[in-house]
């Protein structure tokens, strides 16, 4: 469901695809290639959200924008990010090239540099800002090291599949 919220009203571009179960309302704009699974909400009622090209954001994720802390702040979301299952994000920015693993939650003003990896299941504290091509991992999350060519697979490859297997949804009109 795509909604406008106080004169806002997504943007989606033509090659997106987002789930008739997803909820987006308010000042979201989504990028080329990009996908948004059943069951998400993205809510940019208080500030905007911007996604980028091929990013794909999984099932049931919530993703909201502004910050109890600070006047509301903008989000935005890079390129090649890949959201697993379930991942809370209210976060400032995630650069490009990342994977925010499963149940990940990012709380408010967070900032995450490109080429990162945030483990399943992690919570990355409030205004942290997490530095490029980092592995994070734990609760709270704390790096833990470099991304490897290895881990950093997913956002190479997550973008080809799920952006094959969003088109094949968008052709099948679900």
């Amino acid at each position: 469901m795509i909604r406008s919220f106080n004169g806002k009203t997504p943007k989606i571009a033509e090659s997106a695809w987002v789930s008739e179960a997803a909820y987006v309302v308010g000042d979201i704009e989504i990028g080329e290639n990009s996908s948004v699974w059943p069951g998400t909400v993205i809510r940019g009622d208080l500030a905007s959200i911007k996604i980028g090209n091929h990013t794909t954001i999984q099932d049931n994720c919530v993703v909201h924008s502004g910050s109890p802390y600070n006047p509301p702040g903008d989000s935005v979301i890079g390129d090649n990010v890949h959201i697993g299952h379930g991942a809370v994000i209210n976060s400032r920015k995630i650069g490009s090239n990342v994977l925010i693993g499963m149940n990940a939650t990012l709380l408010h003003d967070a900032e995450i540099g490109d080429f990162c990896i945030i483990a399943g299941g992690c919570v990355i504290m409030r205004a942290t800002k997490i530095p490029d091509r980092s592995f994070v991992a734990g609760v709270p999350g704390r790096i833990i090291g470099q991304a490897t060519a290895k881990q950093l697979e997913w956002t190479q490859h997550g973008p080809v599949t799920y952006g094959n297997l969003a088109r094949q949804y968008k052709e099948q009109g679900l």
